[in-house]
Order: C-alpha cells, then structure tokens, then sequence
C-alpha cells in the first residue's frame, strides 16, 4: 500500500508499511499509478505520448529496486493478524484533583468540570492511594507518569504540594521515577505555585485558545467575563523562567475560529515556542460542532499554518506544534503505533473519589468504571475490550494509510460518535489525515528534500 499526495509543487509518496517516504518528480508520480496492474511493457507504452520510453524504462528499474529494498509497496507485516500482549502494565494515571472549575469552557466535555456528578476534590488520601497503585501495578517499569487534571487541579493545590513529594519518596523506595504534569487554565498560576512547579520539574499544559477574542467567547468566567489577559499574563510569566520539564500551551478551535493558523501565530508572537491546538469534538447540535462542509477550509487553514511554521524555522523561530510531531524514522514501539494511548490498560483516570477509568473522557459514565485505588480492577473484561481495539480490529483502519501514524484515533471518540470502540470518529479521521501530510512535508522540507 502506498499514499501519493503533493504539497505545493512537491509530489511524495508514503510507503505504508514499512514507513519510508519518496519525493518524487512527476514520472514517477504517474509510473506509480499503474505499476502493480500493468506490465512494463503496458507501461511505457502508455506513457509514450508523454514521456521518451528510455526515461520511464530508467524510472522503472529505480522503482523496481525501492521494491526489492523493502521500500516500496511493502506487504503489511501482520496481515494475517494481531495479538497484543496480556501482561502489559499501568504506565500513567490521570488523577482528577478537582472536579469543579473556576471557568465556564463552553466546549467543555466534563460540564465544567464535574463530569456529571457532584463537585468534589481528591483528598491526600485518595491521592496517596493512587500514586500506591500506580507503583504496585507498573510492575518492572521503571519510569510512571501522573497528570494532575480537573476541572481545575489547581484549586486543590495544597494536596497536589503534598502528593508530588510522596510521589517521589515513594517511587524512590520501589526503584522507580516520577513524571508529573499538571494541566491548568492559569487561573490560579501565580508565582508560588509557578516556583512549586519549577522546582519539583514538572511539566505544565497551559490552556489557551488564541486571539483574545476567540479565547474569551469559550473560556469565559463564571460571571461571564473573558479570561485572556489574566492567563496570558500568568503563562508568560511562567514560560520566561524556562521550566526544565517542558510546557504545551494547549488550545481548542471550533467552528468559531475556522482560520485557526492565526490563532497558532498569535500564541507565536506572544513568546510560545511549544504548542499544541486541536480540533473540538462535540456533537452536531451545538453551535461550535464542525460540519462536513468545513473541512475544505479547515484543509486550507492546516496548509497555511504548515507554510507559516516553515517561514518561522527559516527565520530562525521554530515553533513545536504538537500535531505535526510525527517520526520517520521508525518512530513508537510497534504496540504504540498500533494500540495509540493505551488508555484503559496502560493508562487509566481516577475520579476525585478513587473510582478508575480507562481514561478522563469516560469518568461520569458508570459502564466503564474498572474498579478503585484501593480496592484494584475489577472489571478485567472492559481493559481487555480496550487491549484489543488496535488497528486491525477496526476495519475502517486496516486499508488506511495513516493507520501507523495516529494509530486507530481516540477511543472516547469512537465511542462518542459511534457507541463503537472499533469504529473511529469520521470527520476526525479526515483532520488526522491532512496533519499527517502537512507534518511529512515538512519534515521532507527541513531534509532539503523539497
């Protein structure tokens, strides 16, 4: 399986399966349409009105020597299935600090942060049993994860000081290391939680939507009011000390900003190098939701940020937008590029109250609760639903040519859209897909291959 697609005046092509990419000039391009149906000879002639026949017979024999290599029209390595391992481990939790919120996110898919339920927020015993199980179910694994989420974590911030030291002494005693990233709305960033993270290295998601008015229309205060210049100011503060761990300023575009790149360029020019915005998921019948109709623009809009994003590195201002971070070489183990996030075996949430998810975007329904913290997994059925929904359990995959790139999509999608984990979210698929072949391209650019 192979995928054609140009980029401006540049023609490659993507060998699926064994993930090498081809630029090449518009004989090929054409030779490539007919290669497996004809012969050789069927070829030449029927490119002779275009092309002298010793170029396409020189084309043909480079073409032919890309297939024995092994790089092109490559075989799928596991068509005849896949059986992902059954001892796997709990890498990472995302342990919900709070469900309530000091923001009123109108995209928001926890209902402004309560998921459903009642507000609450984790107690330092809750949180101590997680970081307990997270470490008695990682097994051998010596590196663990755990992102503080909400609702907003930070208006639990005096367990989150407590937990990140036990975490560590903890992980220390058992031979293991502590990841810890807390995603926020910048509400609550002020300097002494700022320096908290600074010192105890860990990584920050900083949510932003762009432009101040697009972020203030969907990130309003509970009394209405826009949040922009209160967490911009905060986030710059924080991203000028150059915290060790890392950072992503995160955002959301919906219908209301189409011409989404501007908002990517404003996050720019406010000094954000690490960025991360992505299309809103929501159901048709709000006012934000995408319609098939928007996808031409949306196309558009992810070519022009890719041009943007190569000006900026020529100038010497690269940016890192998350979604064109794809690695040619090689890239993930085979059971991530198959199985994406792992979530619901690898990666689980946990509710304020210690009940277990496979991830934050199923907490609130009780159909997919997997036990507790303290008490442990008891719904081993759901996590092995969850190991087996991988690519080649899902037919709209299997013929995909992006299948090894996002992997199958977001289960929460799937089952948002379709009450189907193997069934992926259609008009997200379509997105996927175009990130991918903006993010090849310029990967093919910064090689100086185009």
């Amino acid at each position: 399986m192979i995928h054609k697609f140009k980029f401006d005046d540049t023609r490659m092509v993507v060998d699926v399966h064994s993930g090498a990419v081809h630029v090449v000039d518009e004989l090929v391009w054409d030779i490539l349409d007919s290669y497996q149906a004809k012969t050789p000879a069927e070829i030449v002639q029927g490119l002779s009105g275009k092309y002298p026949p010793e170029q396409v017979e020189q084309a043909l024999t480079e073409i032919n020597q890309l297939v024995e290599e092994g790089l092109l029209f490559t075989s799928d390595p596991h068509q005849a299935g896949y059986q992902p391992r059954r001892e796997g481990v709990i890498k990472a939790l995302c342990l919900h600090a709070a469900h309530d919120c000091n923001l009123r996110c109108k995209y928001c898919f926890a209902g402004q942060g309560q998921f459903g339920g009642p507000s609450g927020l984790l107690s330092l015993e809750v949180g101590k049993a997680a970081i307990d199980f997270l470490i008695e179910q990682s097994g051998n694994r010596k590196n663990i994860e755990i992102d503080f989420f909400g609702g907003e974590p930070l208006l639990n911030f005096k367990v989150i000081k407590e937990l990140v030291p036990y975490g560590h002494a903890r992980a220390e005693q058992a031979g293991k290391k502590f990841k810890f990233t807390l995603t926020t709305n910048g509400v609550l960033l002020n300097k002494e939680i700022q320096q908290f993270l600074l010192d105890n290295n860990m990584a920050a998601v900083l949510s932003l939507d762009g432009r101040p008015a697009v972020h203030d229309a969907m990130r309003p205060t509970p009394r209405g009011n826009g949040s922009y210049e209160q967490v911009v100011k905060a986030f710059q503060e924080y991203v000028e000390q150059q915290p060790p761990a890392g950072y992503y300023i995160r955002g959301t575009f919906t219908r209301h900003n189409l011409d989404f790149s501007q908002d990517v360029m404003h996050m720019a020019e406010l000094g954000f190098k690490d960025i991360s915005v992505e299309p809103v998921v929501a159901g048709k019948d709000t006012d934000y939701a995408f319609q098939q109709e928007d996808l031409p623009i949306l196309m558009e809009e992810y070519e022009k940020l890719t041009r943007e994003l190569w000006q900026r590195q020529e100038a010497g201002e690269p940016i890192n937008f998350f979604h064109f971070n794809i690695d040619l070489n090689g890239g993930p183990c085979l059971p991530k590029r198959l199985s994406g996030c792992g979530a619901g075996y690898e990666y689980l949430a946990v509710t304020p109250e210690g009940d277990l998810y496979p991830c934050h975007q199923f907490v609130g329904n009780a159909d997919f609760c997997l036990g507790t913290v303290k008490d442990g997994i008891h719904n081993q059925e759901l996590i092995e639903k969850f190991r087996q929904a991988h690519i080649y359990n899902k037919p709209e995959c299997v013929g995909c040519w992006a299948k090894f790139y996002c992997s199958g999509g977001c289960h929460a999608n799937a089952w948002a859209f379709n009450k189907d984990l193997l069934r992926p979210y259609t008009l997200g698929c379509q997105l996927a897909r175009k990130r991918f072949e903006c993010a090849i391209y310029l990967q093919v650019k910064q090689a100086g291959l185009a």
